[in-house]
């Protein structure tokens, strides 16, 4: 299945969700689908991975773990970044009234598949 279908299919399978984009370890955008602007959701993409990777770095000198995702509240929105393999994480951006343990459910459970389509 392509990735954009993929993508599209999370998003469909959470209620007031805006964009969800693929992003490499260097913070370009592999792949998105969105309700919202384009190039907005690839550049908040590219620096949710700045923030994932300095928690990377925080979680392997405290107890050597990775991170399972990140969950950020803003003031409108609330932003997913969950690492699909060591050099892939999504980013899902969501209404500030969509559910979000049924966002990361739902990103949990494509998390196999998304992997699938990388390799």
């Amino acid at each position: 299945m392509p990735l954009k279908t993929l993508l599209a299919e999370i998003l469909q399978h959470i209620p007031g969700s805006l964009g969800a984009v693929l992003v490499d370890w260097e913070g370009e955008a592999v792949e998105h689908v969105s309700h919202m602007d384009a190039f907005e959701l690839k550049l908040l993409g590219a620096h949710q991975g700045i923030i994932l990777e300095s928690l990377r770095r925080v979680a392997q000198r405290l107890d050597g773990s990775d991170i399972d995702e990140v969950v950020v509240h803003a003031r409108r929105l609330n932003i997913l970044i969950a690492p699909v393999t060591g050099e892939y994480f999504l980013v899902l951006t969501l209404d500030r009234g969509a559910l979000t343990p049924r966002a990361r459910a739902v990103v949990r459970n494509h998390a196999q598949r998304l992997r699938r389509e990388i390799c």
